[in-house]
């Protein structure tokens, strides 16, 4: 079956060139668990065999350069997520590619993936933090597409291009330091325990408390959304244990400033508790006092999502698929020494 010019493989050329249905090919791409494994491999050889010689590429099977990337980040772009995007967004148009944005929190509960690869004009894509189940990655990368994924939300193939912050190293150093500061009874307010960084996060909180011979209670931790109203919420139930803890160490910059707001009942900041954040956007440096931090490489996060994916577009070999930035303990007024006693 001939192809015109002009248009990508579709699913209906992919079951055409196997011989099954649409509906299992269908299957295939989006990670359907419940298809036969010689038929998985069949379908996934032909979408890669179909995009190799798809119009775009040049004969090497690389995507051809320009031509507009798919930027999807579905949050509201405030602090953190506007500064990666506009990170990304400046850095394609260096090397001459337009972006088809799509953003807001609308958008988790639209199915984009599996139809990237058959959208005109798209010759990449950069997700941010990806609520699609980790089937529809694999799927895209088996289809061929080139993708890269900023801050996975779950744990990703060692195949598919990713960049992150070095969440569990960046949690450890801030707890280092309110150990520093004669901290022992510390309260974790954790992210999403689902979420790559959640976990991370919390695993870096308890390292540093095992080198200084202290075993984290999980009464002392408390997890969910990274939001204010949360971590005022957090807080505020921390507080009131009959030993209330010394220090918070907080998922991020926002939950932070919900701890501040719980601990106006009367504790002074840092004198009775302190309070640490991840993150260092702007927030940070506007409370009062101000965030002790993580400062995240969010601006270079974006600057390295294009970079490799420039490279897979143009079909050069790439071998550090994960990249981890360093991040940067950021000491400010928010915290200092365990009160006596």
């Amino acid at each position: 079956m001939s192809r015109s010019p002009g248009r990508r493989a579709t699913v209906r050329d992919i079951a055409a060139r196997t011989g099954v249905s649409i509906a299992t090919v269908s299957r295939v791409l989006n990670g359907h668990p419940h298809v036969a494994p010689e038929t998985r491999q069949l379908v996934r050889l032909a979408a890669e065999e179909l995009s190799a010689r798809s119009p775009g590429r040049g004969a090497d099977g690389a995507r051809a350069p320009g031509g507009a990337v798919y930027l999807r980040c579905p949050y509201v772009l405030t602090d953190y997520f506007g500064l990666i995007v506009s990170s990304v967004a400046e850095t394609l148009a260096l090397h001459g590619h337009a972006v088809v944005l799509d953003a807001g929190e609308a958008e988790q509960h639209v199915s984009i993936l599996p139809s990237l690869p058959s959208r005109a004009g798209i010759t990449g894509a950069i997700v941010i933090l990806p609520p699609e189940p980790g089937d529809q990655l694999v799927a895209l990368r088996a289809s061929g597409f080139p993708f890269v994924v900023v801050d996975p939300r779950t744990p990703v193939p060692r195949d598919i291009a990713a960049v992150s912050a070095a969440h569990f190293a960046g949690a450890r150093s801030v707890t280092e330091h309110l150990v520093r500061l004669g901290h022992r009874h510390i309260g974790v307010i954790a992210g999403p325990q689902d979420w790559l960084a959640g976990g991370g996060r919390l695993a870096g909180h308890a390292s540093a408390l095992a080198d200084a011979g202290v075993l984290h209670s999980p009464e002392l931790t408390r997890a969910g959304e990274p939001t204010v109203p949360f971590g005022r919420h957090a807080a505020g139930e921390l507080l009131d244990l009959p030993r209330r803890p010394t220090a918070l160490a907080c998922f991020n910059d926002k939950t932070a400033v919900g701890a501040l707001a719980a601990a106006e009942r009367g504790l002074r900041v840092p004198a009775d508790l302190s309070i640490s954040g991840f993150d260092d956007i702007d927030l940070a440096q506007a409370t009062s006092p101000m965030l002790t931090t993580v400062r995240q490489p969010l601006a270079e996060m974006g600057r390295i999502a294009v970079s490799l994916l420039i490279r897979l577009m143009e079909g050069h070999r790439v071998d550090a698929l994960h990249v981890e930035l360093a991040t940067e303990l950021v000491e400010r007024g928010s915290t200092g020494p365990a009160p006596a006693g």
